[in-house]
């Protein structure tokens, strides 16, 4: 049986003033229906851009240079614009980051939603709006009937980013993209809007890719996960066993400077000190030779900084690109 979504050897370049750049760099992932995939890493390690990949909404100055994005099993990158144009919506959606400058500011919420379902459901305008209503109540919005008529302004953060889970939720799409979903949300909202997500999930066989910088979030809501560093995916497994026994020192690094103790992000011991990975994120215009993560990498050696590692299965179902624990395994 074939996965839902099948990214193979994705690699998309942007052209600028300093020479060409890879935001994405050769990442290969899989997702079934009713999966949620975790893709974690720093800021600035392409996330985001492998998102907007999929969607094929990069901006002018990029370009999807080579690999294959297979969704059931069509090509969406051999699809005109018009036909993928139907795709995004209908069958692929996708939640913003920040969705105070998704939304439109002049127009009414209820407008908006809309707006989509007319778009790809071609039904009139009182019946889609409508729908809009019973969209707002379904995502737990209270007061449906009257905050349809509200503007983007008159609602908090956590509502705003109910209207765009119910815009994304409108054609009822197989595939939801969500890219920092719950960022400047306090806690209690944050773990409301994971909620939503994973019980439409269930309700409709969705699958889902959960962008996020927190592996806390990763090991609540996903079942598989993909860390990426630079523009490459470094480490991909299911998340039982990503947390059990990460294998890319990069990984490690990210769950070990994690507070531990306590849900309010205070450790339980005044004294213990976070730990941090030392560096920073390389330029994409001045990555190191061999392995990206190696000037910032604690177990380097020689061959790290001559070769660059690809992404292998190390144990059955775990993938790692890391020289060091390839040859640890194997001993």
């Amino acid at each position: 049986m074939q996965p839902l979504l099948s990214i193979e050897n994705l690699k998309t370049v942007f052209s600028t003033t300093r020479g060409d750049i890879r935001a994405v760099d050769g990442v290969s992932l899989s997702l079934d229906a009713g999966e949620t995939l975790g893709v974690v890493g720093e800021s600035g390690c392409g996330k985001t851009m492998l998102a907007l990949s999929i969607m094929r909404l990069i901006p002018a100055n990029g370009q999807i240079a080579a690999g294959r994005i297979l969704f059931d099993g069509l090509d969406l990158l051999s699809l005109p614009e018009e036909d993928m144009r139907e795709k995004r919506g209908s069958d692929i959606a996708m939640i913003f980051q920040e969705p105070m400058t998704s939304l439109n500011p002049v127009l009414r919420i209820g407008d908006q939603i809309a707006e989509a379902i007319r778009l790809h459901q071609n039904v009139p305008s009182k019946e889609a709006l409508a729908r809009s209503v019973g969209l707002l109540d379904e995502v737990g919005i209270p007061q449906p009937e009257r905050r349809v008529k509200d503007y983007p302004h008159q609602l908090s953060g956590g509502m705003r980013q109910r209207v765009m889970i119910a815009m994304a939720m409108s054609c009822h799409p197989r595939l939801l993209l969500a890219d920092e979903p719950t960022t400047a949300l306090d806690v209690t909202i944050q773990a409301q809007i994971l909620n939503l997500i994973s019980n439409l999930k269930e309700k409709n066989n969705m699958a889902v890719i959960l962008i996020t910088h927190d592996l806390g979030v990763v090991a609540e809501a996903a079942q598989k996960v993909a860390v990426m560093y630079a523009g490459k995916t470094v480490e991909t497994s299911d998340v039982e066993n990503l947390f059990a026994n990460p294998l890319h020192p990069y990984t490690r690094g990210l769950i070990e400077s994690r507070p531990s103790g306590c849900s309010s992000g205070m450790t339980t011991d005044s004294d213990t000190r976070l730990k941090t990975i030392r560096g920073t994120v390389p330029s994409l215009y001045e990555l190191p030779s061999g392995c990206r993560f190696s000037e910032r990498c604690d177990l380097v050696e020689t061959v790290c900084r001559q070769a660059e590692p690809e992404l292998v299965e190390i144990e059955k179902g775990h993938f790692a690109a890391c020289f060091v624990a390839e040859r640890a395994v194997k001993r």
